[in-house]
C-alpha cells in the first residue's frame, strides 16, 4: 500500500497548480443498530438488513424504561444499560487508495471495539475521550467497507451520575496525502500579549508516510474573526526522512490584537498549509491544509489577589455541569447547550467546570464563542473506585493516555483556564501513592500543554492530611470542595498558595468568603443545571442541585445567586415554604428531603389569610414590597448578602416588589394569584432553525388562568403535534419523579409547564407546533426553517 501511495503521490507532484488536501467527510449518517449482543457483527459479510437504521450522534440508554430494577441504579437514573452493535456500510472510489484514510471518534459511551472489513483496529474502555484509528491498507476501493463498533455498557454502576451509552458523539471519516498533519498536532498559543501587540506562537508536526524523504515547507495565515489576514509567514523548508515526523516551529506578530474576553470573544484562526516545491521551478504544491481556531489572551492567577485576564482582576463565578442533556441523554444537539449556557450567563455565570470528565469537543467550541472560562476536567477516580465498574478498573492502564489525547486535543480553545487531574479522589489517604500518580500526571499535563495550570479538587484536605503531606503543594492551583474556610486557612498557613473553590453550595455561606477574600480566585457551584442520575432513592431519577431545572428554565435558586453576580439590576421574589405543601416540594435528590422550597408564585394551596414569608433577592439599593397597591415597606440591601424578608398576611392579588438605585426605580418583579386552568400558551426563543441535527427549537407550554397567569399546579397531559416540515423530537419537564418516556409527544404539565423539543425535517418550510389538553384552549407557535 505504502509503494502504491509514492506512485500516485510523485505523478501529482508533477504536476504544476494541483492542489492535493485532506477531505473531512460526516460518518454521522446511516448506521444499523442492535442493543443485543452478537458473534458475527465484526464481520463484513454479516448481515445487519434486520438492525435498526439510527443516525449519530445516538444514545439508545435515554429512551428508558426507567426501572427501579435496571443496573444502572439511582446514580444512573434507573435507566437501561447494556451491550449495543453498530454498523456503518461505505463505499471509497479507487483515487482514494493513494491517500491515508482514518476514522475519528468524539466520544463511544463505553468500553468500545472498533473493527474496519473484519479488522480489529482497537479498545477504548473510557467513554468521555476521543480517539481515531488509521484504516489505511484494511480498505476495499471497489466494494463495500463496514466499520463496526461494539459498546458495552453492562456492567454496573460503572457511574456516579448518568452516562448514557453507545456512539454519542459526532463521528468523521478523514482522508490526507501520505504527507500530512496527524490529529491534534498543531498548537497554537500567545507567550506576549498585550493592547498593541502579540507574539503568537505555532507548533505542528508533520509526519511521512512515504519510503523517500520528502522536503516541505509551511506557509501560515492568521486571519481574524471576519476572515481577514492579518498576517502570513513561512517557515523554512525541512526534509523529513522516510517513513518519519518532524516538527515545525514559527511565531508570528500580530499589530493591535483583538483579545478574548468573556465580554468579546474574539476568535482568531490559523491557516496552515503544508506544502512541497516543484522541482526546477519557483512554484509550490499545497498538499495537506488545517484550520486551528485559537483566541489571542493573557491569563494567570496570582496567589494575592486571584484571577487575572488582559489585565483585569475579577472573580470566576462558575457552575460544574454534567455533560447529559435531559431528554437528549448524552448524544446532546448543540443549540441545546447553547440555550443553556446563554441562561446561564444571563445570571451571571462566567465559568464552567466540565465535572468530572472531557466534554464533546463542540462544547469546547461554544464556550470559546460564547466567552465562558473552562475548567477542563479528566477524572473521577483513580486507582480507588467509587463504584464497582468505574475508571478506576483502567486507570493504570489508561489514564495518561486519555489524559494526554484530551489535552492534544483541547489546548487550542481560547476558553480553557485550567485542566483537572481529579474530582474528591479516594486515593489522597493514602499520600506516597496519591503523590506518586498526581506527579505523572501533572507532568503529563505540563508537557503536553505548558501553557496552562494544574488543579486538582480535593476532597477534606484536612482529613488526608494533603496540605500538610505535600500532596496539595504539588498542583500549580490549589482546588479544594466545599468547606471555603479551610482553603482560607490553607491560604493563610501558607500565602504563596493560588486556590480556588472547585465545587461548592450555591449558597450565602460559600458566597461571603469569595467575596471578602481577594486570594480567592472564584469558585464553581454545584450544580448549573439538574441531570439525570445521582438520586439516592426510587422514584426520583434526577438530581436537583442546579440553578436551572433540566429544561433549562431558571430556579429560584439561581435568581439568588443572580443577586450576587449580576452587575445590571435585578429583582425576583419567592414565598418559602416547607415541601409538605406541594406535591413537586422536593428538588429531586431524594423523596425524604425536608429542605425548604422556594416557590415563585402567589397562589400558595392554603387560600384563607396566613403568614407567608416572602424573600426577595435583588442587587438594587433598596426594594419596597406592596400587596394589591399597599406598601409593606422598603428594605435597604443588606450587608451580608441576606435576602429581604417580609413576613406577610396572605390575601389574593398582586405581590409587587419595586428596587431603586439612589431613589430612582431601575426593575420591579410582580406575582399574582392563578385562578382555575383555562388555556395553554406556547412560546419559543427559536424563531428559526436549520435542517441540521445540532439545530432545535424549544417550544414551552404553559398553563394559564384566563387571565395568563401560570396556574403553579397544574398537571395537565399536554400533548404536542408539529405539522409542516418539522417534528416533535422529545418532551420533558422539571419533574425529576417522571418516569415519562422523552422519545413522545405529550407529557405532563409540572408546575405549569412543560416543553417539547422540535426539529426540521426539510431545508426549508415551515413548523407549525399546537398543544392540546382536555379542558383547555389549545395553543400554537410557528417555527421557521432556514439555511
Amino acid at each position: 500500500m505504502i509503494k502504491h501511495c509514492l506512485v500516485v503521490f510523485l505523478l501529482c507532484v508533477g504536476l504544476n497548480n494541483i492542489t492535493i488536501s485532506r477531505t473531512i467527510t460526516s460518518f454521522d449518517s446511516d448506521w444499523r443498530f442492535l442493543n443485543d449482543d452478537t458473534s458475527g457483527g465484526k464481520q463484513i459479510q454479516f448481515s445487519d438488513s434486520a438492525w435498526q437504521k439510527i443516525n449519530v450522534p445516538h444514545d439508545w440508554s435515554i429512551a428508558g424504561p426507567f426501572a427501579e430494577t435496571n443496573l444502572t441504579g439511582g446514580a444512573g437514573g434507573f435507566l437501561p444499560s447494556g451491550i449495543g452493535w453498530y454498523r456503518k456500510h461505505f463505499s471509497l472510489p479507487p483515487d482514494a487508495s493513494n491517500q491515508c484514510v482514518s476514522v475519528e471518534f468524539d466520544g463511544v459511551m463505553a468500553n468500545s471495539d472498533v473493527w474496519i472489513n473484519g479488522y480489529h483496529l482497537g479498545h477504548r474502555p473510557y467513554g468521555y475521550v476521543s480517539f481515531s484509528y488509521d484504516l489505511t491498507g484494511r480498505l476495499n476501493f471497489n466494494g463495500d467497507n463496514v466499520l463496526a463498533v461494539r459498546t458495552d455498557t453492562s456492567q454496573q454502576p460503572a457511574s456516579r451520575w448518568y452516562a448514557g451509552a453507545g456512539i454519542y458523539r459526532h463521528v468523521r471519516l478523514v482522508q490526507k496525502t501520505p504527507v500530512h498533519i496527524p490529529q491534534w498536532q498543531t498548537f497554537v498559543w500567545t507567550p506576549q500579549v498585550n493592547e498593541t501587540q502579540a507574539t503568537i506562537h505555532l507548533q505542528t508536526t508533520l509526519t511521512n508516510r512515504l519510503d523517500t524523504p520528502q522536503q516541505i515547507f509551511l506557509n501560515i495565515s492568521i486571519l481574524d474573526s471576519n476572515g481577514k489576514m492579518m498576517a502570513t509567514a513561512q517557515t523554512p523548508p525541512q526534509t523529513i526522512s522516510n517513513l518519519n515526523s518532524a516538527k515545525f516551529n514559527q511565531e508570528i506578530i500580530i499589530k493591535n490584537p483583538k483579545l478574548w474576553s468573556c465580554e468579546q470573544p474574539d476568535i482568531y484562526q490559523a491557516r496552515v498549509e503544508v506544502c512541497t516545491p516543484f522541482s526546477n521551478s519557483n512554484s509550490q504544491q499545497t498538499i495537506d491544509e488545517e484550520t486551528v481556531p485559537f483566541g489571542i489572551r493573557e491569563y494567570h492567577f496570582d496567589a494575592a489577589t486571584g484571577f487575572w485576564l488582559n489585565g483585569k482582576n475579577f472573580k470566576i463565578k462558575g457552575v460544574c455541569l454534567h455533560a447529559d442533556g435531559s431528554a437528549f441523554g448524552a448524544a446532546i444537539p448543540l443549540s441545546v447547550w447553547e440555550q443553556r449556557l446563554v441562561t446561564l450567563k444571563s445570571l451571571g455565570v462566567n465559568a464552567i467546570r466540565t465535572a468530572h470528565n472531557p466534554p464533546a469537543p463542540e462544547f469546547l467550541d461554544l464556550c470559546d464563542r460564547m466567552g465562558f472560562l473552562v475548567m477542563d476536567e479528566f477524572f473521577d477516580c483513580w486507582t480507588v473506585g467509587k463504584n464497582p465498574y468505574d475508571y478506576h478498573l483502567y486507570f493504570k492502564q489508561w489514564s495518561k493516555t486519555d489524559e494526554r489525547d484530551t489535552i492534544l486535543r483541547d489546548r487550542n480553545h481560547p476558553s480553557i483556564i485550567l485542566y483537572s487531574v481529579g474530582n474528591e479522589i479516594h486515593d489522597t489517604p493514602h499520600a506516597e501513592l496519591a503523590k506518586g500518580i498526581l506527579k505523572g500526571l501533572v507532568e503529563v499535563a505540563h508537557t503536553t500543554d505548558p501553557t496552562r495550570p494544574v488543579t486538582q479538587a480535593l476532597l477534606r484536605p484536612n482529613v488526608s492530611h494533603d496540605y500538610d503531606d505535600g500532596l496539595a503543594d504539588m498542583l500549580d492551583i490549589v482546588g479544594q470542595n466545599y468547606r471555603e474556610n479551610e482553603i482560607l486557612a490553607a491560604h493563610d498557613q501558607k500565602p504563596s498558595r493560588k486556590i480556588i473553590g472547585t465545587e461548592n453550595h450555591p449558597d450565602r455561606q460559600t458566597w461571603i468568603p469569595l467575596r471578602d477574600h481577594p486570594a480567592y480566585a472564584g469558585q464553581f457551584l454545584w450544580s448549573g443545571i439538574d441531570y439525570l442520575g445521582e438520586s439516592r432513592r426510587w422514584p426520583v431519577i434526577a438530581a436537583g442541585s442546579g440553578l436551572l431545572d433540566r429544561t433549562g428554565e431558571i430556579k429560584p435558586i439561581g435568581y439568588q445567586e443572580a443577586s450576587w453576580w449580576l452587575d445590571q439590576p435585578m429583582v425576583y421574589m419567592a414565598r418559602r415554604v416547607a415541601p409538605a405543601e406541594h406535591v413537586s416540594a422536593d428538588p429531586g435528590f431524594t423523596p425524604l428531603d425536608s429542605r425548604p422550597i422556594l416557590f415563585p408564585d402567589w397562589t400558595p394551596e392554603n387560600l384563607n389569610p396566613h403568614l407567608e414569608n416572602v424573600e426577595v433577592y435583588s442587587n438594587c439599593k433598596e426594594v419596597e414590597l406592596f400587596l394589591n397597591g399597599k406598601s409593606l415597606g422598603t428594605q435597604e440591601i443588606h450587608p451580608d448578602a441576606s435576602p429581604r424578608v417580609w413576613n406577610v398576611t396572605y390575601a389574593p392579588g398582586t405581590l409587587k416588589a419595586i428596587a431603586r438605585n439612589d431613589g430612582k426605580i431601575v426593575t420591579a418583579e410582580e406575582l399574582r394569584t392563578a385562578g382555575a386552568p383555562a388555556k395553554i400558551i406556547l412560546t419559543t426563543n427559536h424563531k428559526k432553525i436549520s435542517d441540521d441535527w445540532d439545530s432545535v427549537a424549544f417550544v414551552h407550554a404553559e398553563v394559564v388562568d384566563k387571565h395568563g397567569t401560570i396556574v403553579p399546579r397544574a398537571n395537565d397531559l399536554i400533548s404536542f403535534a408539529a405539522s409542516g416540515s418539522g417534528v416533535v423530537a422529545a418532551v420533558d419537564s422539571a419533574d425529576n419523579r417522571s418516569h415519562e418516556p422523552f422519545q413522545s409527544t405529550q407529557r405532563h404539565a409540572f408546575d405549569g409547564k412543560c416543553v417539547a423539543f422540535i426539529k426540521a425535517d426539510a431545508a426549508s418550510g415551515r413548523i407549525k407546533v399546537t398543544a392540546s389538553s382536555p379542558g383547555l384552549k389549545s395553543g400554537s407557535v410557528v417555527v421557521q426553517i432556514s439555511k
